[in-house]
C-alpha cells in the first residue's frame, strides 16, 4: 500500500463514528463524581485546587470505562494514585526546565513501556503524562504540591466510592463476555446447517476465558451462573463441528443430514436462550420447538456410529449449559434437570463444571501483578520490539513538542506534547488515525469552548458546570469514535483552565496549531523510526503453524494413550493455538494499512495460508471431539502420527521463518504407509490425510507468493 493510500485509509478510520450501545447511566455516574469533586474543591480551596482535583476524577472515571476485567473501583484507585504521583513529581520539577524535561523523558518512556502490560495500563500511563503537562502549568508552589496530589487522588477515591455505592449492572462485563461466547456458538451451529465446514472465530471464547479469571475477593461474590458455562461452551464447539462434518460419516444429503440440521438448529436456539439468561440474569426460557427437536426419540434410529455419539454428547452438554446458566443459590451438590433437554443416558458424562467444585481461574491482585508486569517489560527490551520502539518514539516526540511549544509565540505550549502523547500507539494505523481524529475533534471542541469563554466570560462555577457537561458527553460517546470524544475532551480542558484563570488569552488558532504540531510530530516519528508489522508476518505465521501442529500432535497422541476428553495437555495446546492465531490475525489487520511492501508474503498468500492453517486446526478439533475415554483400547498407530506431526510442523515453522519452502516428508511417509494397513479407527486415517492436505495447501500459498515477487 502506498503512503497516500495508507494516509487516506487511516484518516477515514480515525474520523469514523460508530453506532454503539450508549450507557448514559454509567456516564452520568462518572459526571456526578466529577461534579462532587469540583464543587467541593471549588467551594473550599479555590479554582486552582479544583482544577487539579477535577483532572483526577476525570481520569479515574475514564479508567472505569476501559476494557478490563478487574473491579472498577480498583481501576479508579489505581488511576488516581498513579496520576497523583505523576503530578506531584511534575510540580516539584516544574520550575526547573532541565529537571522537568528529564522527568518528562523518563515518565513518557515508562508510559510507553506500560503497553507491554496491556492497553488499559498503556492508556492510563499515557493519560497521566498528558494531564501532568497541563496541571503543572496551574498557579501553585512547591509547598502545595503534596496538597494538589492529595486532591487528585481524592478524585479517584470519589469515583471508586460511587462505583460501589451506585452499582450499575454488577458483573455486566463478565456477563456480556460469557453471553457473547454462547451466542457465537449458537451462530456457529446455525451456520453449520448450511456449511458443514464453516469457520469459527475463537476470539469470543478467548475473551470469555479472560473474563472468567477473578481475584480472591471477586471469587467470593461472583454469581453462580457465571461458573462453568464457559467450559461447557468450549466443549460444545468440537461436538458441533463433528456432528456437521461429512468426514465423520453423515452424508451431505438424506434423512441423516436432515436430522443433523434439526439438531444444529435446536442447539443454536438453546445456546441463544442461555446467552440471554446470563446476559440479563434471568431464568432460562427454552423455545418449545427446540425442546421437541432434542427430545425426538428417533435419533438413535437415524444416526449411527460417530454421528450418534456426537448427537448424544451434544444433548448432554446443552443440558449442562442450561442448568449452569440458571440464576440460583448453590445449596447442595445435587443436580436437577428441570429443562428436559436430556432425553436418554449418554454414556459420556461431561466433566464436572467449575460451579460444582468451586474452582476458578485466579487473577493476581495489583500488587501480585507487579512481578508479571516487570517480566513482560523486560521481555520487550530488545531492538526489534514494537513496544520499546514506541517508548523511544513517544518520549522523544513529547520532549520535542514541549520544547517547540515553549519556543513558539503562542503560550501554553503543552497543547503540542499533550496531543502527541495521547495519539501515539505502538502500531502505525492507530497512531495516524488518532492524530487525524485528534486534530478534527480539537478543532471543533476548542472552537466552540473558546467562543463560549470569550463571549460569555463565565465565572468559575459556570465554567466548572460546563466542564462537567463536557465530561458527561465524553463518557457517553467515548466508545463511538475517537473524534467524537475529542470534541468534548478539548472543550473540557478549555473550560477547566478557564475556571482556574489559565489560558484565557489563548486563541482558537493557537490551540489548534499546537495540536496540529503535536499530531505532525507523532506521525513523523513513526515514519522515521517505525515498527512495521508486515516484515514480521512470516514469523507470526510460523508461530501459528508450530502451535497448531503441536495441538494436532497432542490430540493424536491421546489415541495411543487414552486419557479421556478432559486431557489437560490437549487443553493447554489448544489455548496456545488460539493465542497464536489471534496474534496472527491482529498482525494481519495492522499490516493491511501499512505503506510497506509485503516482502515475500502477498495479500493473496496471507489469505490462502490463513485458510490452510484454519482448516488444519479444524481437522485437529474433529479428532479432539472423538478422543477415546480413559481406559479405552489404545490405537498404537496414533503414536507414529503424533511424532510425524510434531517433527513436520516444527521443521516447517523453521523453514517458513527462514523464507524457505516448507516440506512435510515425515507426515507424508506416515500417510503413505497407512494406505496399505490403515489404523483401526473410523477417523484417524481420514484425519491424517486431511491434515497433510492442509499443509500442502500452505506450501502452495507460500510458493506462489515467492513466484509473484
Amino acid at each position: 500500500m502506498s503512503w497516500l493510500r495508507a494516509l487516506k485509509e487511516t484518516a477515514r478510520s480515525g474520523l469514523t463514528v460508530e453506532r454503539r450501545r450508549l450507557e448514559p447511566v454509567i456516564a452520568a455516574r462518572g459526571a456526578l463524581g466529577l461534579a462532587l469533586v469540583v464543587g467541593f474543591s471549588l467551594a473550599l480551596f479555590g479554582p486552582a485546587v479544583a482544577a487539579s482535583s477535577a483532572f483526577g476524577a476525570f481520569q479515574a472515571a475514564i479508567a472505569t470505562f476501559q476494557r478490563s476485567w478487574r473491579p472498577r473501583p480498583t481501576l479508579a484507585l489505581a488511576s488516581g494514585a498513579s496520576l497523583a504521583v505523576s503530578t506531584f513529581l511534575g510540580y516539584l520539577t516544574g520550575a526547573h526546565t532541565v529537571l522537568f524535561l528529564a522527568l518528562l523523558l523518563l515518565w513518557t518512556f515508562l508510559s510507553g513501556l506500560a503497553w507491554a502490560a496491556g492497553p488499559t495500563a498503556g492508556i492510563i500511563a499515557s493519560s497521566n503524562v498528558a494531564i501532568m503537562l497541563v496541571t503543572v502549568t496551574l498557579p501553585t508552589s512547591v509547598a502545595t504540591a503534596a496538597g494538589h496530589a492529595a486532591v487528585i487522588f481524592a478524585g479517584g477515591v470519589v469515583q471508586a466510592a460511587l462505583v460501589v455505592l451506585l452499582p450499575v449492572r454488577r458483573w455486566g462485563a463478565q456477563r456480556d463476555a460469557l453471553a457473547d461466547a454462547l451466542a457465537a456458538e449458537a451462530d456457529y451451529a446455525r451456520r453449520l446447517r448450511h456449511d458443514p465446514v464453516a469457520p469459527f472465530d475463537p476470539v469470543p471464547l478467548m475473551t470469555a476465558r479472560n473474563a472468567a479469571a477473578v481475584t480472591p475477593r471477586q471469587a467470593r461474590t461472583r454469581p453462580a451462573e457465571l461458573h462453568g458455562a464457559r467450559g461447557l461452551a468450549e466443549r460444545i464447539r468440537p461436538v458441533l463441528a463433528s456432528l456437521a462434518d461429512p468426514a465423520v460419516g453423515v452424508p451431505e444429503e438424506g434423512p441423516e443430514r436432515a436430522r443433523v440440521r434439526e439438531l444444529l438448529g435446536a442447539a443454536g436456539e438453546v445456546l441463544d436462550a442461555a446467552a440471554h439468561a446470563i446476559r440479563h440474569g434471568e431464568p432460562v426460557t427454552l423455545p418449545p420447538p427446540a425442546l421437541a427437536a432434542l427430545r425426538t426419540p428417533d435419533t438413535g434410529a437415524i444416526l449411527r456410529g460417530p454421528s450418534r455419539r456426537a448427537a448424544l454428547r451434544l444433548a448432554a452438554l446443552l443440558g449442562d449449559v442450561v442448568e449452569t446458566a440458571e440464576p440460583r443459590t448453590e445449596t447442595s451438590g445435587m443436580r436437577t434437570e428441570p429443562t428436559g433437554v436430556r432425553t436418554e443416558p449418554t454414556g459420556a458424562r461431561t466433566e464436572p463444571t467449575g460451579a460444582e467444585h468451586g474452582r476458578h481461574r485466579p487473577r493476581p491482585t495489583l500488587i501480585g501483578l507487579a512481578p508479571v508486569v516487570l517480566e513482560k517489560v523486560r521481555a520487550e527490551l530488545r531492538p526489534d520490539s514494537p513496544v520499546l520502539r514506541h517508548a523511544v518514539r513517544v518520549s522523544a516526540v513529547t520532549a520535542a513538542g514541549y520544547l517547540l511549544g515553549g519556543w513558539l509565540p503562542f503560550g501554553h505550549g503543552y497543547w503540542a506534547p499533550m496531543a502527541s502523547v495521547m495519539v501515539m500507539r505502538p502500531d502505525f494505523s492507530q497512531t495516524y488515525a488518532r492524530a487525524v481524529a485528534r486534530f478534527g475533534g480539537t478543532l471543533v471542541g476548542v472552537a466552540l469552548a473558546t467562543a463560549v469563554v470569550q463571549s460569555a466570560h463565565p465565572g468559575a462555577y459556570l465554567s466548572a458546570a460546563l466542564a462537567v457537561v463536557c465530561a458527561f458527553g465524553m463518557y457517553l460517546l467515548m466508545r463511538t469514535g475517537y473524534a467524537a470524544a475529542q470534541v468534548f475532551v478539548s472543550a473540557y480542558v478549555v473550560f477547566l483552565l478557564g475556571m482556574a484563570g489559565a489560558g484565557l488569552g489563548q486563541t482558537v488558532r493557537d490551540r489548534v496549531l499546537l495540536t496540529l504540531l503535536g499530531g505532525i510530530l507523532a506521525m513523523l516519528s513513526y515514519a522515521v523510526y517505525p515498527a512495521w508489522e508486515t516484515p514480521r508476518l512470516r514469523g507470526r505465521l510460523a508461530d501459528w503453524l508450530a502451535s497448531v501442529g503441536a495441538y494436532a500432535a497432542v490430540v493424536s497422541a491421546r489415541y495411543a494413550d487414552p486419557a479421556g476428553p478432559a486431557s489437560p495437555d490437549v487443553r493447554e495446546a489448544l489455548l496456545k493455538t488460539r493465542t497464536a492465531r489471534v496474534a496472527w490475525q491482529e498482525a494481519v489487520a495492522r499490516a493491511t494499512h501499512e505503506p510497506v511492501r509485503h516482502r515475500g508474503l502477498s495479500h493473496a498468500a496471507v489469505e490462502q495460508a490463513e485458510n490452510a492453517l484454519a482448516e488444519f486446526g479444524r481437522v485437529a478439533m474433529l479428532l479432539e471431539a472423538h478422543l477415546p475415554e480413559h481406559g479405552a483400547p489404545p490405537v498404537p498407530a496414533a503414536a507414529a502420527l503424533a511424532e510425524s506431526l510434531h517433527r513436520s510442523t516444527e521443521r516447517g515453522a523453521k523453514e517458513v521463518r527462514e523464507r524457505r519452502e516448507p516440506h512435510w516428508e515425515d507426515l507424508r511417509e506416515t500417510v503413505t504407509a497407512w494406505s496399505a494397513a490403515p489404523p483401526d479407527h473410523f477417523l484417524l486415517d481420514k484425519g491424517a490425510v486431511l491434515l497433510l492436505g492442509c499443509l500442502e495447501e500452505l506450501t502452495t500459498a507460500l510458493t506462489e507468493s515467492r513466484r509473484r515477487r
